[in-house]
């Protein structure tokens, strides 16, 4: 299939644009912009072009890169502790294109009504992205393909038809992650794909089109992939020659697997424990289908790399890994789902390799997915002081600079789904509850909506999280101490520092730009003013929740 460009006249091997990439005049024009600074403008006509890989629920806690992916030969990971801002796809996805945390685009749940790829966030969110940014200020040509967000495409949403700003090459999913039986949008175009392997299955697909891009694209401009893949995501529908591998594979059974949630949010406490044998066949059941759709993922990588090798281009380029969010499998008895505080559904894999990155190395440092555009934007010579962004670029990390100031905390919040009925599925259990599955073990509730302040320094590794529930339940968990989150001291934690990360949570969670880097309660820089804490009244401040966060 030849890929055709989203506007006519559009980049194309041998059709360069009207301005060539190293005329005077798009250089002029990339400094009056801000994607090149003087002294690099000599080096303009190899700027580095970028792919970004985004797999759906493939977590980092519990083995999810076990298969092996062809990209960690050579890459290095800018951090041991990647974390997404929200446990949840469409909500992280939009961080991972805004650079912003949740309460700053949001975008709060998988839902039109949750700002999901809704008219509100094709208006004002989609302009602001970094692709977009790339693609108009920058002059990159930007591709897209998989799975967006999880309503696009949506008549609410203005249906297959619309395309969001920035992008040269639209190849979208509609909805949510299937792997047959779909439909795409190819640049605002309806293609319906059926169930014949050899052509429909869709992480395949991806590939094939990829690799179409990387034919068919000027040579004239840098480029940006971005491939989302809809594995590990459920129905867990791999390949037919992967369906029989890792028969002998099972859940971990870690310490917080099929034990109850003591002392922690109702939600997790109403699981029942132990688990059935019919849950925990289904749990591992599941684990043994995602690993077998990351088998195909690894191929799409292995030829988008070997494609680049074979161009000559892989010297030139930067390639990120990660996924949107993390998963868990019979952990505190938890079936199997995401949207939860706890590091098996909020850390995610993160691997680099490109230009000037040293292979096989690991950072202390804490990084998050919000990192991941003003890293592209800097890659592409444009300033995070000129963006809106929540994040910070991770390239001095992956250079190897020392000596940097660096922040030692970061946010993550949800808004919880639930359903306005009783499930029938789960009749003793009150309306407000959703995803009770199985044993009617529910994984969600209107008041799952909490805020978390997640620390790392040099001498504190810990975690700091409120509910908005009638309880104003708190969680806090020592990691260093109890790394599967298994005690919560909130009730022992010295009450100051409870109170300082009480403040700190307060502030992120109404931080913007800039000030959503300022110093963590352990950094030398921090400043705490206790009067701050206290209301009119004399009442301690809590965390306050809007609804809908819009």
């Amino acid at each position: 299939m030849r890929l055709l460009p989203l506007a006519p006249g559009g980049p194309r091997r041998g059709r360069p644009r009207h301005l060539p990439f190293c005329s005077p005049a798009l250089l002029l024009l990339l400094l009056l912009s801000g994607c090149l600074g003087v002294s690099r403008v000599a080096a303009a006509s190899r700027r580095p072009n970028v792919v970004l890989l985004v797999t759906d629920d493939q977590d980092e806690v519990l083995g999810g890169m076990v298969t092996p992916i062809f990209l960690p030969r050579p890459s290095t990971s800018p951090s041991d502790s990647p974390y997404v801002p929200s446990a949840l796809c469409c909500p992280s996805r939009a961080s991972i294109l805004t650079g912003k945390y949740p309460h700053n685009h949001h975008v709060v749940n998988n839902t039109l009504e949750g700002n999901c790829s809704s008219k509100s966030w094709q208006k004002i969110q989609e302009p602001n992205t970094f692709p977009a940014i790339l693609r108009s200020m920058c002059g990159y040509q930007t591709f897209f393909a998989g799975k967006y967000l999880n309503e696009y495409g949506a008549p609410g949403a203005g249906g297959l038809e619309h395309v969001p700003l920035g992008w040269s090459y639209w190849y979208a999913l509609e909805k949510n992650s299937k792997y047959y039986n779909y439909t795409l949008s190819i640049n605002g175009k309806a293609r319906r794909h059926g169930e014949n392997y050899s052509v429909d299955y869709l992480t395949d697909v991806l590939a094939n089109v990829s690799l179409d891009f990387l034919d068919y694209k000027s040579n004239s401009e840098p480029f940006f992939m971005m491939i989302a893949t809809p594995a590990p995501h459920s129905p867990w529908t791999a390949a037919p020659q992967y369906q029989k591998t890792f028969q002998n594979v099972f859940a971990p059974r870690n310490k917080n697997f099929n034990i109850h949630g003591t002392n922690k949010h109702w939600l997790i406490r109403q699981a029942k424990t132990p688990m059935t044998n019919s849950s925990i066949q289904f749990l591992d059941n599941a684990f043994r289908k995602r690993w077998q759709t990351l088998l195909s993922v690894d191929d799409l990588v292995e030829k988008l790399i070997k494609r680049l090798e074979f161009t000559g281009e892989l010297s030139n380029t930067y390639i990120f890994y990660t996924s949107d969010n993390g998963y868990h499998t019979g952990q505190f008895s938890l079936p199997i789902d995401k949207r939860q505080l706890y590091e098996f559904d909020i850390k995610v894999p993160l691997l680099v390799r490109g230009p000037g990155i040293k292979p096989n190395q690991t950072s202390k440092l804490l990084v998050a997915n919000i990192d991941l555009g003003p890293t592209i934007l800097d890659i592409a010579g444009y300033s995070l002081n000129k963006t809106q962004m929540d994040g910070m670029s991770l390239l001095p990390i992956l250079k190897g600079a020392s000596n940097l100031t660096w922040r030692s905390d970061v946010l993550v919040e949800y808004q919880g789904e639930g359903r306005n009925v009783t499930d029938p599925t789960c009749p003793s259990l009150s309306p407000g509850v959703s995803q009770c599955f199985p044993d009617c073990v529910c994984e969600d509730a209107y008041n799952n909506t909490y805020a978390c302040v997640r620390t790392i320094s040099a001498s504190w590794n810990l975690q700091y999280c409120e509910f908005d529930d009638q309880e104003v339940f708190v969680e806090v968990y020592n990691l260093t101490a109890d790394p599967d989150q298994i005690t919560n001291i909130a009730k022992s934690i010295d009450p100051e520092l409870l109170g300082k990360m009480n403040y700190r949570l307060m502030m992120l969670q109404s931080c913007s730009g800039p000030t959503c880097r300022t110093p963590g309660v352990f950094d030398p820089g921090y400043r705490f003013d206790p009067r701050l804490m206290f209301s009119n009244h004399g009442s301690v401040r809590t965390r306050r929740f809007s609804k809908h966060l819009l």
